[in-house]
Order: C-alpha cells, then sequence, then structure tokens
C-alpha cells in the first residue's frame, strides 16, 4: 500500500476541496501528522467529525499520527521549514498579506526545498461544535498501540 506522509498544521476541511489530497490524488491511504494542540488536537471530536466527513468525500481512508504533547520539534514543518521561512521574511516590514505570501513562496534551499503557500480569506465560524450523536456513532477506528494519538477515519461503503 502505498503511503504519503503528510504533515499538517491546519484544519481537516483545509485539506479536502482541491487542498492537499487532490495533490496526492493517486496515494491510497494518506498519512496525515499533527501536533496534539490547537485545532486539529487528538481531543477534539470536532475534528475527528471533519476527518469522517472527508474521508467520506473523497472515499480515501486516512491515517492520522498526533505527536504527543510538547513534542512538535519532531515535526517536519516545524523541525526542517519554518527556520528557512523565518530567514526569508528577516528583515522586512510585512505590510499585507500578498508580500508575506511572496516572501515566504521564494523560500528556497541548497537541497531543494521550495515553498507554496496559499491564504485562505474564508472567515471561520468560531463554536462549532460538533454533531450531539457523534460521540456514540463515531466511526473512527483507534489503533491498539497510542490509540488516542494513532487511529484512521474509513470511508462508509456507499
Amino acid at each position: 500500500m502505498e503511503q504519503v506522509r503528510i504533515p499538517v498544521n491546519l484544519h481537516a476541511t483545509h485539506l479536502g476541496n482541491g487542498g492537499i489530497i487532490k495533490e496526492y490524488a493517486t496515494i491510497s491511504m494518506p498519512l496525515l501528522l499533527c501536533d496534539s494542540g490547537g485545532s486539529n488536537s487528538y481531543r477534539h471530536y470536532i475534528f475527528k467529525e471533519d476527518l469522517e466527513k472527508l474521508a467520506n468525500e473523497i472515499c480515501v481512508e486516512i491515517r492520522i499520527a498526533h505527536y504527543p504533547s510538547y513534542a512538535s520539534k519532531w515535526n517536519p514543518i516545524e523541525h526542517r521549514l519554518f527556520c528557512h521561512i523565518t530567514r526569508s521574511l528577516r528583515g522586512v516590514i510585512l505590510k499585507s498579506y500578498d508580500i508575506v505570501k511572496e516572501l515566504i513562496e521564494s523560500t528556497m534551499t541548497k537541497t531543494g526545498l521550495r515553498v507554496k503557500a496559499n491564504i485562505i480569506k474564508k472567515v471561520y465560524k468560531t463554536g462549532k461544535k460538533y454533531a450531539v450523536n457523534y460521540k456514540e456513532e463515531m466511526q473512527i477506528k483507534f489503533d491498539e498501540k497510542l490509540g488516542k494519538w494513532n487511529y484512521r477515519a474509513v470511508p462508509i461503503k456507499a
């Protein structure tokens, strides 16, 4: 089974609708590497509910692995990318989103790292709650080892 590791520092709804998952359309089961905090926390049912919806929408099983709390230094995005983005932004007055996007996309290394950035102008509603009966009907499959951090969103066969 072919698998791709996708570090995720964003909410699950950013992955579908022409996002990261569609860029890897040939992958049979993407592996999302997530931090343990923020909107994609392993503790939030709303994140799991959105992952289930995405898995059903794209008909692909999605494997999720969360880094333990305070271990985000091992996240490839933070470990290998942010230092280079910081270097690209050094000494510049950030007057607009477009300037920030342009500078981030100019980030590159000798080993071939290139950065693609998107500005998402959607205003997200705060206080979103998971469905009343979601906890009882959840279709997330938790792994036997470290199940709270490692699980799969399996699409429902139609």
